[in-house]
């Protein structure tokens, strides 16, 4: 984004560089930056949007001087409190065929979503390029039978408590920033997580999934099958198929539902508008204290809804300014110098008070 200073002292963003599908660079500016109406939305995500503030020279000053950012305002919030509700759960081959089936949420519980998907191909288990270790029954079992398919039980939670930050590596647009999440660094999510999986693990051993099951997987067996799988970078530790807390920590996972960065009250306010900055709003989760226990893209929608309502509502209200008719009988040189008296006193009052329009 482009910026300037307006009256030496607060910063007013004016326009956005950006490149097309063909690598083209191009500048585009507010149409009359002097207009309040005129405005940037910033839309890029709870990844972009803090990323993009600070590659504008909006975040830690110190940070963007060491990377040969010019700081246009120090703002060391932006790109903190980054959150992402882990993902956790087990996987079980089913002895019959499943129809497959995207992510359906099957039950609530204290605050915690317990989801599943199914019908996946065994084949499937090969993640990335490693693939679990082959040594576990329920992975020999699984395998000799042609009809298996797969079943993910899987849990979140919303919040989370855990929080982390957003940190730039280059001035590069294109490069990623370096993200830490934190996950389960609160107590209080690793026992959530633990109260999820014991759920899970009840659902599996129930009487209804009994005839899906391979008789003689164990819940162990389950559990070593998921720890043994390339899900993330994390070391395994070998309490990991014994400790449920363990398991959590060594075999989470994201929910893509990512926010935080650019949060409300700190980096935004109220109107979404950017604190210390004229002419720019943040619209998106990265503005989010927390995320809802599923998927936040409905919410995500509302808000750009209601306040692009809103953005509407407040052009309307400046444009009744002139929607009403005066006359005036005074030579038109006179008549040039009321309306500029009259305005100026808008700017000072109420818009209430002053719904007119002067029509020469």
């Amino acid at each position: 984004m482009n910026s300037q200073v307006v009256d030496g002292s607060r910063p007013k963003a004016e326009g956005v560089i950006f490149y097309d599908a063909n690598g083209r660079k191009h500048t585009a500016y507010l149409n009359n930056a002097s207009c309040r109406a005129s405005e940037i939305v910033l839309s890029a995500g709870a990844i972009g949007s803090p990323q993009l503030l600070m590659l504008s020279g909006i975040g830690p000053a110190a940070r963007l001087h060491s990377l040969g950012i010019e700081v246009v305002l120090d703002q060391p919030l932006v790109g903190q409190d980054m959150a992402d509700n882990p993902l956790y759960g087990l996987i079980m081959p089913y002895t019959k065929s499943i129809p497959l089936s995207t992510a359906t949420v099957v039950g609530i519980l204290d605050k915690i979503y317990i989801e599943t998907v199914n019908g996946y191909d065994f084949s499937s288990l090969s993640v990335g390029s490693a693939a679990p270790t082959q040594s576990s029954t329920a992975f020999q079992e699984a395998a000799a039978n042609s009809t298996t398919n797969l079943g993910f039980i899987l849990g979140k939670f919303k919040g989370p408590i855990s929080e982390g930050y957003l940190q730039l590596q280059s001035t590069n647009v294109s490069d990623n920033p370096n993200v830490r999440f934190n996950y389960y660094q609160a107590e209080e999510d690793l026992r959530r997580c633990v109260h999820g999986m014991k759920a899970i693990i009840d659902v599996l051993n129930s009487e209804s999934l009994s005839s899906y099951r391979f008789r003689n997987t164990t819940t162990r067996d389950l559990l070593e099958m998921m720890v043994n799988m390339p899900v993330n970078l994390r070391p395994r530790h070998p309490n990991a198929t014994t400790s449920l807390e363990q398991y959590c920590i060594d075999t989470v996972m994201t929910f893509w539902h990512y926010h935080g960065g650019c949060r409300i009250g700190k980096v935004v306010g109220r109107d979404y508008k950017v604190i210390g900055v004229e002419s720019l709003r943040v619209i998106d989760a990265s503005t989010f204290v927390f995320s809802p226990g599923t998927n936040p893209q409905a919410t995500i929608m509302m808000l750009g809804r209601s306040i692009g309502l809103r953005i509407l509502q407040s052009r309307r209200r400046r444009s009744n300014l002139v929607s009403q008719n005066f006359s005036f009988k005074v030579d038109k040189t006179k008549l040039f110098q009321e309306i500029r008296v009259s305005r100026h006193k808008v700017n000072k009052t109420p818009i209430s008070k002053y719904i007119f329009n002067f029509e020469i």
